[in-house]
Formats: structure tokens, sequence, C-alpha cells
């Protein structure tokens, strides 16, 4: 089998393409695993940003809700601060001697 010194070269170099070959199979490997987990980590982080996106569009819904709410409300406490000042206002006009 070894006879001369070329078939132990020849042996000695296809162990080392071998070898190489397995090396670059195992970094390939991990090339690829490393890429599947930067896909899953942009996966998972756009799925929060959606639904921190969604969480700030409820937010934001309830808040222009509760701003038209005090609107109303404020319209209302301006009417009947009106109303209560011209029924004092009246009241002063009827009895004067009170004042």
């Amino acid at each position: 089998m070894l006879e001369t010194s070329r078939d132990v070269f020849y042996l000695v170099l296809s162990l080392a393409i071998a070898a190489v070959a397995f090396f670059f199979c195992w970094i390939a490997y991990y090339f690829a695993m490393t890429i599947k987990q930067v896909f899953s980590a942009a996966r998972e982080m756009r799925q929060r940003l959606s639904k921190l996106d969604d969480l700030i569009k409820s937010l934001k819904e309830k808040i222009e809700h509760s701003t038209s709410y005090l609107l109303l409300i404020g319209e209302g406490i301006k009417k009947l601060v009106d109303v209560l000042r011209d029924k004092s206002a009246s009241g002063r006009k009827k009895n004067p001697e009170k004042q």
C-alpha cells in the first residue's frame, strides 16, 4: 500500500483535504445557525414592536376619546357656572335690600 513517498504524500494530502472540508462544513453549520438566530431575533423584535405599536395606538385612541369627554364636561361646567351666575344676578336684582 505505501510503497513510495508519493503514496504517503497522497495519503496525508487526502487527510488534510478531508480535515479542511470538515472544518468548512463545521463553520458553515455554525454560520447557518447564527443566521437563523438573527432572523428569529429580528422576527421576535418585529412582533414586540408590533405589540408596542398596537399599545400606543390604543392609548392614543383612549386619550382622544377622553379628551372629547373632557371637552363635553368642560362645556357643561361652563354652562352650569353661567346658569348659577345668572341666577345669583337675578336674585340680587329682585332683592336689593339684602345687599
